[in-house]
Parts: C-alpha cells; sequence; structure tokens
C-alpha cells in the first residue's frame, strides 16, 4: 500500500530556509506532471528567483523523495539534473512524461 509522500520526513539539516521552501514546493508536483523553474519560483513568493531554484535543486540530497527530474525550463528544455541528464530522461520517461 502506498502512503502519501508528505508523510515522510526528510532531515533539511544544513539547507538554508530558501533551499528548504523549493524542496517543500517541488515535493509537491504529483507523478507524471512537471513544473519549471519559475513556477516554483512564483509559488514560494519569490518570482524572479528561477535560477537561484535550479541552484536548490542541485543541492537535493533526496532525489527519489523529493522529484526535482520534475521541473524543467520555461522554453520546454530540461534543465539540468544532479544525477545527470540521461537519467532525468528516463525518469521522465518513466513516468509517461517525454
Amino acid at each position: 500500500m502506498l502512503r502519501n509522500k508528505e508523510s515522510y520526513p526528510i532531515d533539511f539539516t544544513g539547507y538554508t530556509d530558501f533551499e528548504i521552501s523549493v524542496l517543500e514546493e517541488t515535493r509537491k508536483i504529483p507523478y507524471g506532471k512537471t513544473k519549471t523553474y519559475s513556477d516554483i519560483a512564483k509559488a514560494i513568493g519569490k518570482p524572479k528567483a528561477a535560477r537561484a531554484v535550479g541552484n536548490a535543486l542541485g543541492k537535493n540530497r533526496t532525489p527519489i523523495l523529493i522529484p526535482c527530474h520534475r521541473v524543467i525550463k520555461s522554453d520546454g528544455s530540461l534543465g539540468g539534473f544532479s544525477m545527470g541528464l540521461e537519467w532525468k530522461k528516463k525518469l521522465l520517461k518513466l513516468e509517461g512524461i517525454r
């Protein structure tokens, strides 16, 4: 039986408040959906911080629980991924996104 993903505690020690807000917002992206770096920036009240969102996601230590592969650029391109773009492509394909 699957449990709600928000029920799993994550240790945010070492992250800034900004990074935590980015990671928490990214954690809400449902399976099979994407959001842009700009979407995340707007959702956390920092609409001009899309690049900083990308930097924060690059520090994600728990990509299985916080699906940063679901965050893409506004133009539809992939952006970056700490585990490499090939993994990001595979994960998105697995979810039926690309």
